[in-house]
């Protein structure tokens, strides 16, 4: 089975990958005991997803996927974006992020949004990105105890759940995540001999 190294520590994230992509063996950087924090200084999704892949291929020398995203309200004017995971300031907490966001929407009509994927493949020859989207509304307040993130207040259009109400399973089907591993599968599948 082939190996992918995806740059993160995050389990939730690492096993929708793996949900996906189940003919890879994807690991994830505890697996490799990499314990140090990735420093994201770039101002974008597509930045910070580069820099993560970049930074742990110069380390391991093996392909790796990478992905970085954000939630990005149109009220707020895309914010918080890239800096979703680290809105409450640090260190990351969901659970205040999610607070913080629901008090800037107070009594504001305006509530929708997008998540959004930027996924980097690198390999030694070359890399490529993928982007994925969903749009949906901000609840006006937190609903469901599955997922992370901003799960449980992303009501995605056409569904009346939020992310964190939908199963495993009925998220990987229509996530920005999903979205985009599904055009990095594609890809991989149309050039076997990347990896």
């Amino acid at each position: 089975m082939t190996q992918l190294i995806l740059a993160t520590h995050n389990d939730h994230k690492a096993q929708e990958f793996r949900d996906i992509l189940p003919q890879y063996s994807v690991q994830t950087l505890a697996d490799f005991g990499h314990d140090d924090e990735i420093e994201e200084t770039a101002t974008s999704l597509e930045g910070n997803s580069f820099i993560k892949a970049e930074t742990i291929f110069k380390r391991y020398g093996h392909v790796v996927i990478s992905d970085d995203s954000g939630l990005e309200v149109d009220a707020l004017n895309g914010i918080p974006g890239v800096y979703s995971a680290r809105y409450a300031g640090e260190p990351r907490n969901d659970q205040r992020n999610t607070e913080k966001l629901l008090k800037e929407l107070q009594g504001v009509f305006n509530r929708k949004a997008q998540f959004r994927t930027v996924i980097t493949l690198m390999s030694a020859e070359n890399s490529f990105q993928f982007e994925g989207i969903i749009r949906g509304t901000i609840a006006k307040s937190a609903r469901g105890e599955a997922g992370f993130g901003y799960d449980p207040v992303f009501i995605p259009d056409g569904v009346q759940q939020t992310f964190g109400e939908l199963t495993a399973n009925e998220k990987n089907k229509i996530s920005h995540r999903a979205n985009a591993i599904e055009k990095l599968l594609h890809f991989l599948n149309e050039h076997p001999t990347f990896c």
